[in-house]
């Protein structure tokens, strides 16, 4: 199977990650992809400190009617802060005859040479670089950390980086969906409309639990 990794804090989940994610199994042909909520994010807290339990809610509920989409607690069920890399061991310590894909966000990206173990990662899976808006790239070879570029060779043609792994580094754009969990809690603190920027669940679960009402 060709599966597709989406971690994140869904703080709370939105159309864009839905998008996002859709747009990457049906120009990749993955079978599944796998939304993984962060349990304790190494580069950010989560805002508002809004437990795990509730984000994961918030996944199911968006995801409900898609059977490509599916949840893992997995990082919730291990100590410490949740670094990506060990995520992608444990999937493939899970399934180790299939693709795997880590779908990041270009912005992410271009931060990546300051992630835990990030050679690592470009070792372990193939990644789908998703462009975020304000932060295109232009050349992949140029965002990939300075440190790890001998490992890979890239074909402009596709637009793609080949790992010496034999992993490889794609880069989908037209994906703009500029939308904001920031604002999406502060329009719900606000008790302001967030329709049409989060799916119609998640956000009747919002309002019923009263999730971000002390936002500031």
């Amino acid at each position: 199977m060709k599966i597709g990794i989406l971690g994140g804090t869904f703080n709370p989940i939105h159309f864009a990650h839905l998008r996002i994610a859709e747009e990457v199994r049906d120009r990749l042909a993955l079978d599944r992809i796998i939304f993984i909520p962060a349990a304790s994010p190494p580069h950010k807290p989560v805002a508002g400190e809004l437990p795990f339990d509730a984000r994961c809610e918030m996944v199911r509920l968006a995801i409900a009617d898609n059977p490509a989409f599916t949840i893992s607690t997995m990082e919730a069920e291990r100590p410490g802060l949740s670094y990506s890399i060990d995520t992608i061991r444990a999937l493939r310590g899970s399934n180790p005859d299939d693709e795997l894909y880590f779908i990041i966000g270009s912005d992410s990206f271009l931060e990546i040479g300051s992630w835990h173990k990030f050679a690592d990662i470009f070792a372990s899976c193939s990644i789908v670089v998703v462009e975020r808006p304000g932060h295109a790239i232009a050349d992949l070879s140029d965002a990939v950390p300075v440190a790890v570029t001998g490992e890979f060779c890239y074909y402009p043609a596709t637009g793609r980086l080949s790992h010496c792994s034999g992993n490889t580094v794609h880069y989908l754009g037209e994906c703009l969906l500029d939308i904001s969990s920031t604002r999406i809690r502060k329009l719900a603190a606000q008790g302001r409309s967030i329709r049409y920027l989060v799916p119609a669940s998640v956000e009747r679960h919002i309002h019923e639990q009263g999730l971000y009402a002390n936002e500031r």
